[in-house]
């Protein structure tokens, strides 16, 4: 694809965005935002709902994975064809769908009607952040792709400013409900920005396609140079879905953080790291995608041993460890996202995102239940064996870390052997 083809995409030489370029990284930014939202207020409302419910941190868990499960199941659904229309059409599909489950999970007055909602709300959501990425890709080479995956990633911290304090508040005035109901509204308003700023992404449709969706499927999960990208993210995954369901309740409960602090927790750590986004992306196109993941995933180990054996402590000293546990996790995923974004044939980048989108939600699920069993909810508020959920992130960090070296090898072997062929 070149700049005459595509008007919408850079030239391979640009290092600055054009006003359009500006426009579709704010609204994929925001549609990350709804997305990663949705599933943050799940960590700090568990405080409420468990007991508002009555219900124990096994079923919370499976809550909290039954999005992921359906979300995996949908990846791999719709892979056979995320390629065959045009990206922007699919995505506000997905999308309507997602505010629409959120807007259920708002109105749910039992743990069944819940668990059945974010069922719901994962068939949909889980597919778009896969797409998300399928067009960041397609519009952006390679130079700028960190910085557009640092833009796209500060949607996690702005669902920190601006979400969780505000979801936090709504529900401490009103009750739990309220933030999912308010969020459906703003998603609406998301998804009617988006078909009206939005051009078709449909470059990709001008290439030769596979006519069967399912061996469109097939051929992308069994590709070997896949496989280890694929691998790689289900273990980067674990550690979000395994720490954070439960982030709340541990703040809570063992380090004496009173539920009217919570949203200053939240909002002042989204503050710190709302800059780590661009600076990290940037970084990655500078000084390389590889050595910037190393130093996110060895920080990451660092404050993830530190985060889950603290005892009782200060607001202020809270907000400092999770603003820097959270800029070794930016620093891990940001530079992935980047590296990986390389791996997939241009018609393939659908089916690819959503396979691994699939994965990723699959493994989390996997994670969340497995943290539910591991950690227990004493009488007394207290959450029991936290820091062997710490141990187990360490160990998938470590393997994940491994897997990172041998993709970034295979992408500059590759990188090396077609600029050998073009000066040939």
């Amino acid at each position: 694809m070149n700049q005459k083809e595509n008007p919408t995409a850079v030239a391979p030489a640009a290092t600055k965005f054009s006003p359009y370029q500006k426009t579709v990284v704010g609204l994929l930014a925001f549609l990350q935002f709804a997305v990663i939202l949705d599933f943050m207020l799940m960590s700090p409302l568990g405080a409420m709902i468990m007991p508002d419910m009555k219900i124990s941190t096994q079923q919370f868990g499976l809550v909290v994975s039954a999005y992921a499960f359906s979300a995996g199941v949908s990846g791999l659904l719709t892979a056979g064809f995320a390629d065959r229309f045009d990206r922007k059409r699919l995505l506000l599909f997905f999308y309507t769908g997602f505010v629409l489950g959120t807007l259920w999970c708002g109105l749910a007055q039992s743990f069944e009607s819940l668990l059945i909602a974010r069922i719901v709300t994962g068939l949909f959501g889980g597919v778009i952040g896969s797409i998300v990425l399928a067009i960041a890709t397609d519009l952006f080479p390679l130079q700028l792709r960190g910085r557009v995956m640092g833009i796209i990633q500060t949607a996690f911290a702005a669902s920190q400013v601006l979400g969780i304090p505000i979801g936090l508040y709504l529900s401490n005035s009103w009750n739990w409900h309220v933030p999912f109901i308010a969020m459906a509204a703003l998603g609406l308003l998301g998804g009617i920005a988006v078909l009206w700023k939005m051009q078709p992404v449909a470059e990709h449709l001008k290439l030769k396609q596979e006519h069967s969706a399912f061996a469109h499927l097939l051929h992308t999960v069994t590709e070997p140079r896949y496989l280890v990208a694929f691998a790689t993210t289900a273990l980067l995954m674990t550690g979000g879905f395994m720490l954070m369901p439960f982030s709340s309740a541990y703040l809570v409960g063992n380090l004496g953080i009173d539920l009217h602090h919570l949203p200053t927790v939240y909002m002042v750590t989204g503050i710190c790291t709302i800059g780590f986004g661009p600076m990290i992306g940037r970084a990655a196109d500078k000084v390389g995608k590889f050595r910037v993941f190393m130093f996110g995933a060895i920080l990451s180990i660092i404050m993830v041993l530190i985060y889950t054996h603290l005892g009782p402590v200060t607001v202020p000293m809270i907000i400092l460890v999770n603003a820097v546990l959270f800029l070794g996790i930016f620093s891990r995923m940001i530079p992935f996202q980047a590296l990986v974004s390389t791996v997939p044939a241009q018609t393939q980048r659908g089916s690819f995102n959503a396979i691994s989108a699939s994965i990723q939600q699959l493994s989390g699920g996997i994670a969340s239940v497995i943290a539910g069993h591991i950690v227990t909810l004493g009488p007394d508020g207290r959450l029991a064996n936290f820091d062997v959920v710490g141990f187990v992130i360490v160990g998938t960090t470590l393997a994940a870390s491994l897997l990172v070296w041998r993709l970034n090898r295979d992408v500059q072997a590759r990188a090396a052997q077609a600029a050998a062929a073009k000066a040939a």
